[in-house]
């Protein structure tokens, strides 16, 4: 790449070739969310099927996920001068009507659609509540463009940022935009991007480097990889312009190798950018020369911490260790590094053509901009979600995510997965952003948000998530290592219906100590989760230590299975209960001996009469 008129060139013909003025668009959703629910044999049958038409005026473009992930498969057809048609729940058989009804005689399948709205005109997508409150930035091409067709993302001005910063900025120029926008870190410390980046530009050395986290290990967190799978060129775009404002000439992405459709699209898409000159030598007919390869994780989730990151890269065992030196200063090979987050750098090319002051209109002071979410749980609507910052919790669980499943009252949701804490009903009107959540006691971090009803046992949840961080310490420091094990063993304990008073307060004990003590921040914030559930639920504790009690019935060892009026008698449960606990004749109601009972339910799930209670 010459300069910013070859882009320019090239732009025009990716456009001409994007925008359709004949025919139609049809997208089909093929981030791991759809293709996990069918969409790679939905996908072929479009091909096959309008091939075998010869309908020579139909693009087919495999794309990122489009969000909803409720409705997947997922396919919208667009066409010049009328509103997109989509289509969900896609299956092969679906695909052949809508292709000889809607693609051939132009008119939708309205039985597949989400449905009709006012008068003649089809809802869609965006007329769904989901979308009413969202504004996205980071996820604005995914489910748009095809991830594996660069083309498409010069199309709608990629790699115009890069020219930018490149031919018009200087190194300082740049980083003055990144303090000026204020953007913050989207990875979970939420700690200032430009000034992170000032401190490795200020560094002198023969070699630095950028690297991306893309080490997404957070139960229910899939933000990272569905920008990767669907829009992979800007954090590459993110990267380079970075490199160039730092001095690095490397970078790398350090992605888990779990994610292997991510993997495959960074692959491409680096091949490509190479191809066009946005990577390799004198960018732009600069002296810029920036490369980039991909190192895959193997699912540590300690690995997401910056130091343990760098030590995996380098070939070494994934652990944490002392800072400072901070890696601005001595990070991989001991040169100065940067390390963003993938949501983070997405928003970077969007700034450096649009300004610090179109970033800042949205959000707070505090924390401009938008956020990612994987909406999950026991909500309505799941998916991504991608919101301004200052937005409420209340709005995000009820006016996107439409309440609870069946009916059932909120509880709390989680954010910051492990590392979080639980926020209840009353703190459901706090906005959101980085200072606010630590403040009611739980954390931004990557953007997980897990809801929960009034069937989940909060002692349960906390046993959950301190079971993962057991699992997923690194070993080297003894609060993290031996603290959250001895932890782990009163929730145990609690759980199985062993606990006492003085447990609680060993836990809280302990939970603070391996707070103030730990190397790193997986040990800092382990605790989190037990400490924000024993503070908001402590009620539900003391019921499962003093009165051996589980209040949502979930807790197996506390629950006991009793069978009421409602008995017919027909034997069912006799039949299918595993220690012959349950006796009774023919049509009269038969008992269950709670001795020999194992608790497993099978009675529960075999009685047709609902006579089967269990608390």
């Amino acid at each position: 790449m010459n300069g910013i008129n070859e882009l320019n060139q090239l732009k025009a013909k990716a456009v001409k070739d994007f925008e359709v003025t004949d025919g139609y668009r049809v997208v089909v959703g093929m981030a791991t969310c759809g293709i996990s629910a069918g969409a790679k044999p939905v996908l072929e049958k479009l091909r096959e099927e309008t091939a075998a038409k010869g309908l020579s005026n139909i693009q087919i473009v495999p794309t990122g996920c489009i969000g909803m992930c409720i409705y997947e498969p997922i396919v919208e057809v667009f066409e010049p001068g009328k509103d997109k048609v989509t289509y969900i729940h896609m299956d092969p058989d679906r695909v052949s009507k809508v292709v000889s009804e809607h693609l051939e005689k132009g008119k939708p399948v309205v039985e597949y659609t989400i449905g009709e709205g006012e008068g003649d005109k089809l809802r869609n997508l965006d007329d769904v509540q989901f979308y009413k409150k969202q504004k996205r930035v980071v996820l604005q091409n995914c489910g748009l463009i095809d991830p594996e067709n660069i083309d498409d993302y010069i199309a709608i001005d990629g790699y115009q940022a890069l020219a930018k910063a490149v031919t018009q900025m200087t190194p300082q120029e740049v980083i003055d935009l990144m303090k000026a926008s204020g953007l913050r870190g989207r990875g979970g410390a939420g700690f200032s991007t430009g000034m992170k980046w000032s401190f490795a530009a200020a560094n002198e050395a023969d070699q630095k480097y950028i690297i991306c986290n893309a080490d997404e290990g957070d139960p229910g967190a899939f933000m990272d990889r569905s920008v990767l799978e669907g829009d992979p060129h800007s954090v590459l775009e993110a990267m380079a312009i970075g490199g160039y404002a730092i001095g690095a000439t490397k970078g790398f992405i350090y992605v888990r190798a779990e994610y292997p459709v991510a993997v495959h699209r960074l692959k491409i898409a680096i091949e490509q950018a190479k191809e066009k000159g946005f990577l390799g030598k004198n960018i732009f007919g600069s002296n810029f020369d920036f490369d980039i390869e991909i190192r895959l994780g193997a699912g540590a989730f300690v690995c997401g911490e910056e130091t343990a990151l760098i030590a995996s890269i380098e070939g070494k065992r994934g652990m944490s260790r002392n800072k400072p030196p901070f890696p601005a200063n001595k990070g991989l090979w001991g040169k100065p590094t940067i390390i963003n987050n993938v949501e983070t750098l997405a928003n970077v090319p969007k700034i450096v053509l649009n300004g610090p002051e179109w970033f800042r209109s949205m959000g707070t002071e505090k924390s401009p901009g938008t956020k990612v979410f994987a909406l999950g749980g026991k909500i309505n609507n799941t998916g991504l979600v991608e919101v301004p910052m200052g937005i409420t919790l209340r709005e995000v669980i009820y006016d996107i995510g439409e309440d609870c499943l069946n009916g059932k009252a909120f509880k709390a949701v989680q954010t910051g997965g492990p590392s979080g804490g639980c926020i209840t009903r009353e703190n459901l009107d706090t906005p959101i952003d980085f200072d606010n959540l630590v403040a009611i006691g739980s954390m931004m971090g990557s953007g997980g948000m897990i809801v929960m009803d009034e069937d989940n046992c909060m002692v349960d949840i906390a046993r959950f998530f301190l079971d993962f961080t057991v699992d997923e310490s690194c070993g080297k420091c003894t609060p993290c290592r031996e603290g959250t094990k001895r932890m782990l063993e009163i929730l145990d304990k609690i759980t199985a219906g062993n606990g006492t008073l003085e447990d609680l307060d060993i836990l809280e004990e302990l939970a603070e100590n391996i707070k103030n003590t730990s190397l790193c921040a997986l040990g800092q914030t382990a605790p989190n989760p037990v400490l924000s559930t024993i503070k908001h639920f402590r009620d539900e504790y003391v019921a499962h230590v003093v009165d051996k009690r589980c209040p949502a019935s979930v807790c197996k060892a506390l629950l006991s299975y009793f069978i009421t009026d409602a008995c017919t008698g027909c034997t069912r449960c006799v039949r299918v209960c595993p220690t012959k606990a349950i006796t009774g004749t023919v049509k009269q109601r038969h008992v269950i001996d709670q001795d020999k009972c194992i608790k497993c339910g099978a009675c529960m799930d075999a009685c047709t009469f609902k006579a089967i209670i269990r608390k």
